[in-house]
């Protein structure tokens, strides 16, 4: 058992697929793992518990409240947070392990999640990554109220580093990352509140734009024929976006 006691939080729905993978890649890190749901109807909850995990049940509420629900149904105070479709390396696994083991310096600790096209097994060269706030005190911060972005708000706190990756195996198919974004969208297009005018003025750029930004700056030109379509995709994504604002804009005129 770790000297400083850790938990282990994800949120789920429907993830039975891809859970297995994410929490046999933890199996004696956490002295406890907790995993709330909020209503899954395939056999996620049946993966959780063979895999020993606490499963809660949680009426969806959004990303940063869902997450806000885990943290207060777990035990310990210092939290690892994952979700259902990340994997941690075992690079990430034993540094986490050392640094519970030694005790923690710092209040919060990052690390970068590595995506993964659909249909492989590892990232691609230069894949892209996000790098954010997983392992943290939960005394001194916390998951954000957003309904739409789940990120930790370190407030003044200094965050650590760590060198270990997480894997992110983000979408099971083309398809499936075409629904995420249809649905995803949607939510932004509720939450987030712009001007029409700043609307109208970006609509005609964006897709150039994040194509450029995707396919050379985050570099999926390593990706091949993929690289094209999932720059396209996210493309895509960002015009929908501003289109259904455009459209919540003229339903309230």
């Amino acid at each position: 058992m770790p000297t400083t006691p850790l938990s282990v939080t994800i949120i789920t729905k429907n993830e039975g697929d891809r859970l297995g993978r994410c929490l046999e890649a933890l199996q004696g890190l956490a002295d406890e793992i907790v995993v709330v749901d909020s209503g899954s109807t395939d056999d996620t909850i049946a993966v959780a518990r063979r895999l020993g995990a606490r499963v809660e049940q949680q009426a969806w509420t959004g990303y940063g409240p869902q997450k806000r629900a885990a943290e207060d149904l777990a035990r310990n105070d210092w939290i690892l947070n994952l979700d259902a479709d990340e994997v941690a390396t075992p690079a990430l696994f034993q540094e986490v392990k050392a640094l519970m083991a030694s005790g923690p310096l710092l209040k919060a600790y990052r690390f970068k999640i590595r995506n993964v096209y659909p249909g492989k097994d590892k990232p691609r060269w230069l894949a892209d990554t996000h790098n954010y706030v997983r392992l943290y005190d939960k005394r001194a911060v916390r998951f954000r109220e957003s309904a739409v972005h789940d990120t930790v708000d370190t407030k003044d706190e200094t965050v650590g580093q760590l060198s270990g990756t997480a894997t992110h195996f983000s979408v099971r198919s083309w398809e499936h990352l075409k629904r995420k974004n249809d649905s995803y969208t949607t939510l932004q297009a509720q939450t987030l509140r712009k001007p029409m005018w700043w609307i109208l003025l970006r609509l005609p750029f964006e897709y150039p734009a994040t194509f450029l930004r995707y396919y050379i700056f985050r570099a999926h030109f390593t990706g091949g024929w993929e690289g094209i379509y999932s720059s396209h995709l996210a493309s895509r994504a960002r015009v929908m976006r501003l289109q259904k604002m455009l459209a919540a804009h003229i339903a309230r005129a």
